[in-house]
């Protein structure tokens, strides 16, 4: 990948472990909330709640809690107990203070690519949770730039690009989803290396026919990136 100037790194299961943690607290919310439902109800009833949410709250676990909390007033049609309506707000606490686990090879990339390319982070989500973030993993010192994007769609792409003053073949995207981290850059005329992470979120995913037009470089350790740059 000749002509690079700027890599950008996801952050949630690229740079660290995020997804995993989303599904113990929906399994844990839908043990919760299971009372004449199945295990599979539920999760479908809290899928729906969270799409329809996120034009209104965004990506994070903030907007997860609040999900949750509209997910079982709905299912026990307003019938819940103030405890636990409290005990999913906590289930949300508990995942925000989870400690910060790094995706192996991090560290070694980001030391190799100091200084050879501007890095920044271009990551979703809620600001204060994924400054939080940044900062208990100690990698803030890597990056350049941190762009907390509403969402990850070619315009939101384009805007970034255009605040880092380069062509769109001087920006490489690195990230373990396709949807948001690789096709969008693509379509732009950028530059994407996919890093799958072992779980993704449904809403993540992208059938055979969206990637079949578009030649995706795809590695299976974040390692490997050096090879490539």
């Amino acid at each position: 990948m000749n002509g690079i100037k700027v890599i950008a790194f996801d952050a949630d299961d690229t740079l660290w472990v995020n997804e995993p943690y989303f599904r113990e607290s929906e399994m844990e919310f839908c043990n919760l909330m299971k009372n004449g439902m199945s295990l599979e109800e539920v999760t479908e009833e809290l899928f729906a709640t969270e799409i329809s949410n996120i034009p209104l709250y965004g990506y994070g676990t903030k907007a997860f809690i609040l999900s949750m909390i509209e997910t079982s007033l709905k299912i026990t049609k307003g019938n819940i107990s103030s405890e636990k309506i409290q005990s999913i707000i906590e289930l949300g606490k508990r995942q925000m203070n989870k400690s910060i686990e790094l995706i192996d090879g991090v560290v070694d990339v980001l030391e190799s690519l100091q200084g050879k390319y501007k890095l920044i982070v271009a990551t979703k989500g809620d600001l204060l949770d994924q400054e939080r973030k940044l900062k208990k993993s100690g990698l803030l010192k890597y990056f350049h730039h941190i762009e907390v994007m509403s969402d990850k769609r070619e315009d939101d792409y384009k805007k970034l690009i255009q605040h880092l003053d380069i062509p769109e073949s001087e920006f490489l995207m690195v990230g373990n989803s396709l949807k948001s981290d690789v096709l969008p850059v693509l379509n732009l005329g950028g530059k994407a290396v996919h890093v799958p992470f072992h779980t993704t979120w449904e809403h993540e995913l992208v059938s055979d026919e969206e990637i079949k037009t578009v030649g995706i470089t795809g590695i299976q350790n974040i390692r490997e990136l050096l090879q490539l740059v």
